[in-house]
This record gives C-alpha cells, structure tokens and sequence, in this order.
C-alpha cells in the first residue's frame, strides 16, 4: 500500500517539474508557439486543481481502491499518449487528461494510507508520502535531464507506463477496499463552473500578447471568467459544507491567508525554472542533462531546508516560517536579474540556492498549517482545497508571468534597430520565435543581417528573462506579505495543534489524531466525537 501511493505521488508531482527541462526539445520537435509550451505546464495544473477535491469526495463514498485504480489507468494511459503526440495539441489535451489522472492519484492516496495505517505507523507512512512529493519536485530536473539526454523528450511520459501498470498490478492484489457512504455527494456544479472559469481566465492571459489586450476576444474571456466565478460563489454558498469549497473555510483568516500564500507563492516560483529553464538551453546553450545538473543548487536548498525547517513546526509561529520562506525564495528569484546573454552559469548559484531554501522551507509549514485549522475529521478537506490554490497559482503564473515576458519580448525586439530592416511582419514573426526559445533559428533565418539579428535577439530574451523574474519576485513579497498579516496560530483547531505542536516524540498519535476505521469514519479521540470522513488530499 506504501510504495503504490508512494510511487503514484513521486510519478504525478514529477510530471508537474521534470516538463520544464524538455520544453525547449518538444518546441522543436512539434514546432511550438510559446503559448504551446505555456500549457503544457498550464494543462496539467488546470485539471489537477479543479478534479481533486471532487476525486476525493467520490472515491469516499464508492470506494478508495476503486477510484485510485481508476486514477492511475487514466494517468498511464494519458502518459502514453504524451510520448506519441505529434502536434502540440496533442500533448496538451493529453496533458489535461493526465492532470485528471493525477488529481484523482493525489486525493485518494492519503485517504488510502489513512485507512490503512494507525498510530506511529500512521507517521511513517505520511512521512514517507510528503518525502515523495518533495523529492519528485527537487529532482525533476535532474531526472528529465537524463532521460532526454539518453533518449528523447517523449521519455519523461514514456517512463511513467511501466510504472504505472506495475502500480495497478499491485493495487489489485494488494489494496483492500474502503469507503465511506455517508460523504456528501460531488459537487459537480461547482466543480464545472469553477472549471469554465479558471480556463477562460488562463486562455484570456497566455492569449493577450497575440489577440491584444482590449481585443473582444480578450475582454470577452476575462468577462465569461467573472461570470462564471460568480456562478461557482453562488453554488458553494448554497451548497454549505457539502460544497466543493465550503465557505466556513473562508471565514478563517489563516485559511484564507495560507490558501493565499500558496497560490500567490507558487504563481512566482513555478515560472522561475520555467524561464531558468529556458535561459540555460536557449540562450547559454547548455543541453537537457547539463541543464538538470546546473538545477542542483535548487535541489539541495530544498531538501536541507525541509529537513530543517520540519522539527521547527509548531515550536515556531507559522507567520515566521511561513513569511520569510517566501520572502527568502523572493530574493533568490530577484539575484537572477544579474544574468546577461554571455553570462557564466555560476551567476545563477546563489540564487537558485536561496531560492530552493525558500521553496524548501515553504513546503512543509505550508502543509502541517493547511490542516492545522479544522478539525481532524476535515483535515483531508481543508488540505485539498489549499492544494488546489496552490495548483491554480502554478496555472495562473505560468500564464501570467509568461505574458509579460513575451510583451517584453516583443517590445524590446521590434523596437531594435534591425526590427526596421526587416519589416514589421517579420520583426513580429522572428519575436514570436525568440520568446519559444528559437533564438539561434530566427538569426540563420535573417541572412547577411544574421549577427546583428542574433545580437538584438539575445538582449530581448534576457530583457523578458529579467522582467519576468522581476514579477515574479514581487508576487513572492506580496505572498510574504500575505502570510506575516494574516497567519494567527489563534485560528488553528486545539486538536490540530496539539497534534502537531505539543505530542512529546515517543506518544501515541492515537490520542490526539483522528484514525479512519474500517467503514471510513473517523473517530477524533481527542475530543470523544466521531464524525465522517471527507478526507480528499493530504500534502501532509
């Protein structure tokens, strides 16, 4: 049971990272736009956010194993078809199916552990389950690095098959079934709603640049997307505790405060290795594999920092863990302005280090806080939804700080001064291509003006390059913002806390959490109650 939901979270938060170092390799090989390449990441994120509370929700009430058998098929097979996509919009609609997979994999598998595991082994088991989350996200990639150098892009998806069915395999020998029928039916009106929404809202933002800003489409998506946001308020409010986001959540400040945090926080460190990315292939000319090696510094911030920040949680004031791990990782995002066209890589060191001690610090406050407020009977609740702000900012930052890279892409380029010797239509066409990363193909394309093309080209690509991580930073200020205003450990649930604060090392968990029994209820021994389980998603 371990290594299935273990292995599934390490496959679905891999595929969520390890698609930044391929993406220069799948603009060539599908002949990409860099919107193209925006959703690649943004498909994934956007199904993964709107379907994870409703998978959880689903699974508990015809049965866990079932659902997250169903999870992985969808998963796998969507992997696959990411390996074979011949155009672009091929993998995307293939990455938005696999992000259904996903949410599906990444709710039921704690409720799974949850069932399964009690008292210390409970500990262990979550333990092992938020390891994988964070070292599939540090070690993506280093691992895309390899399996594209050794074989192709098409290897980041093609991997996760034989894992997958071996998963399944397992799952059906192995998993006993669980579930609940006394959880709330799906609430798919809000799930639906919430789903136009986010989508016309991401297609008005990667769109802008090319359509114009006050274009009718333009304003017309943005339009549907507050319609359809109001929709999805009025259904939740209708629906009480039985909605996809139950507005008695909203009414805590530290709820909505972290919910904030992790969506603003992630909106500015996702486009991070998303443009990093870029900027070693394109620009410095590293390839797949030396890319990943050169993310290290990343990759051990994150690690060293979340092991020492864990012991901190609940002896620290979250605002003091939460705030400064933003704020460090925004600093971090700020020193990448210090890069330039010829620059060394090792200008990146610091900080890509105090940018992955950030992320790292984040992570682990993020989640023990993110259950901390409710009740353990809804910690899965509370837990999921926070997850899906999370996912929401890593689809929103990646479209919008995307655009104003490419704006400034644009600017920079058709304002040079062999924009003019070009032509308009060229200039906008060879500005197209240095924003997907074409930098080297648009200069061979312009001739005897190669040289002064490829100058003009390499000065807007770093000038987007330091816009971006310039917004990028500002959105992880306003989020350290953000959490030193509104986190109050006044607000977290007296079981929640004691559960993660003041249980001496060698107690019982059994005494201060809520264990799942057998028909999926959830008995909070802490307070004597029993009430049913919701649990959808669990970062814990």
């Amino acid at each position: 049971m371990l290594g299935i939901v273990t292995l599934g979270t390490f496959m679905l938060m891999l595929d969520l990272s390890v698609v930044s170092i391929a993406l220069p390799q799948i603009h060539r090989s599908l002949h990409s736009s860099f919107s193209d390449l925006q959703w690649v990441f943004d498909a994934y994120a956007l199904t993964l956010a709107i379907f994870l509370v409703a998978a959880g929700s689903t699974a508990d009430r015809i049965g866990r194993k079932r659902v997250f058998q169903i999870g992985l098929v969808i998963f796998t097979a969507a992997s696959l078809a990411c390996g074979l996509a011949d155009d672009a919009l091929f993998l995307n609609i293939s990455r938005a199916v696999q992000g259904v997979g996903a949410a599906i994999v990444f709710a039921v598998g704690p409720a799974l552990l949850g069932h399964e595991f009690h008292g210390k082994e409970r500990a262990t088991a979550f333990t092992a389950f938020g390891g994988a989350i964070g070292l599939a996200v540090a070690s993506g990639p280093l691992i895309g690095g390899a399996l594209i150098n050794a074989f192709s892009w098409r290897w980041i998806f093609y991997i996760n098959v034989p894992i997958g069915i071996a998963a399944l395999i397992i799952g059906a020998l192995r998993v006993s079934e669980s579930r609940n029928p006394k959880a709330p039916r799906t609430d798919w009106g809000g799930m639906i709603a919430l789903s136009v929404a986010l989508a016309a809202l991401l297609f008005a933002t990667i769109r802008g640049p090319q359509e114009g800003w006050t274009s009718s489409l333009t304003l017309g998506l943005y339009a549907l997307s507050v319609v359809f946001l109001v929709i999805f308020a009025v259904i939740e409010a209708r629906l009480g505790e039985r909605a996809m986001l139950d507005p008695a959540f909203l009414r805590n400040p530290t709820f909505v405060g972290i919910s904030l945090v992790a969506m603003i926080g992630n909106a500015g460190a996702l486009p991070t290795v998303f443009f990093s990315t870029s900027y070693l292939e394109n620009l410095l000319h590293y390839d797949a594999w030396e890319t990943g090696l050169r993310f290290l510094p990343l990759t051990v911030g994150m690690l060293v920092a979340g092991a020492l920040v864990g012991p901190l949680i609940g002896k620290v004031p979250f605002r003091f863990l939460l705030g400064p791990a933003v704020l460090v990782m925004g600093v971090g995002i700020v020193l990448l302005q210090r890069t330039e066209a010829d620059s060394s890589w090792t200008v990146m060191l610091p900080a890509l280090l105090l940018a992955g001690i950030g992320m790292g610090a984040f992570n682990p406050s993020r989640a023990a806080l993110a259950i901390g407020i409710t009740e353990p009977a809804r910690a899965g609740v509370a837990s999921g939804v926070n997850e899906t702000f999370q996912q929401v900012g890593v689809a929103v930052g990646i479209a919008g700080v995307g655009a104003l890279f490419e704006h400034q892409v644009t600017e920079s380029f058709t304002s040079s001064a062999v924009a003019g010797q070009l032509g308009p239509e060229a200039a906008d066409q060879a500005a197209s291509g240095i924003s997907a990363g074409a930098i080297d193909t648009v200069a061979q394309a312009a001739g005897p003006l190669q040289q002064q093309v490829l100058d003009a080209a390499q000065e807007a690509f770093v000038t987007g390059y330091h816009d971006a991580m310039l917004l990028a930073a500002v959105l992880a200020a306003i989020a350290a913002t953000v959490g030193f205003l509104l986190l109050r450990t006044q607000d977290l649930h007296a079981s929640a806390l004691s559960a993660i604060s003041t249980v001496p090392p060698d107690a019982d968990d059994a005494d201060v959490t809520a264990d799942v029994t057998a028909d999926g209820s959830v008995d909070a021994k802490d307070d004597g109650t029993t009430t049913s389980s919701t649990t959808t998603s669990s970062a814990v």
